[in-house]
């Protein structure tokens, strides 16, 4: 199996893009291999989110990480028909460690990044090279062993604040994100969940905002 098959795959389940990488870790046991998911998520949603995230948005999010779930789990299967072991990521799963509820089994955006996707903002979204942070994530581990690189993306946002800015909640601290960073030190999750639960309720019960993916304006282009 190779990444380009995989990939063609994929792109015709309606995927906006995918990625391959590889993990110096036996976290997932024999399936070091990452296959990064992308889905692109509607510009005119996005567009209508202004101090609030809309009804809209809320199920528009929903069904994109459905859609992505799905997607996931069919590129699993094809591997498996083909011999290959294979450990799926949600799209959208929160781990519940030691009361810390605001990570998944694995950084999506991590492996997007390490795939050479894109980057991370200030936001600590993730920034698509081409569609910016309007995108949403899933990732797909394995044994087969693809032909992939490792990239080292930087930051894109010198001189701008918009999401700084725009972000009610405070949880955007303004720092510049690098490899490495800690989250916590460009971008406080808890403050962003707990506004979110206090001032979203009636949308979705609080599970999204969406705000300072609508303000950024930041475009990757491959070099």
């Amino acid at each position: 199996m190779t990444a380009e098959k995989l990939k063609s795959y994929l792109l015709e389940q309606g995927v906006s893009d995918v990625g391959f990488t590889y993990i110096d870790s036996d976290e997932f046991g024999s399936c070091r291999y990452a296959v990064s998911i992308v889905a692109r998520l509607s510009d005119a949603v996005v567009d209508e989110i202004d101090t609030a995230p809309t009804h809209t948005y809320f199920h528009h999010y929903r069904t994109v990480n459905t859609f992505l779930d799905q997607c996931v789990l069919k590129a699993g299967l094809y591997l498996q028909r083909e011999g290959y072991q294979y450990i799926p990521v949600a799209a959208s799963q929160s781990v519940n460690a030691d009361g810390w509820n605001y990570e998944g089994r694995y950084s999506h955006k991590k492996i997007a990044c390490m795939a050479g996707l894109g980057t991370i903002g200030k936001s600590s979204l993730f920034l698509h090279k081409e569609y910016g942070p309007r995108v949403r994530l899933a990732t797909l581990f394995t044994d087969c062993a693809f032909s992939c690189m490792q990239h080292i993306p930087v930051s894109l946002c010198k001189g701008c604040d918009l999401c700084v800015k725009a972000c009610p909640s405070g949880a955007i601290l303004g720092g510049e994100w690098h490899a490495g960073i800690p989250r916590e030190e460009i971008f406080r999750p808890d403050l962003c969940s707990n506004y979110m639960k206090t001032k979203f309720q009636k949308i979705g019960r609080g599970a999204v905002c969406g705000i300072c993916m609508k303000v950024c304006r930041i475009k990757i282009r491959p070099q």
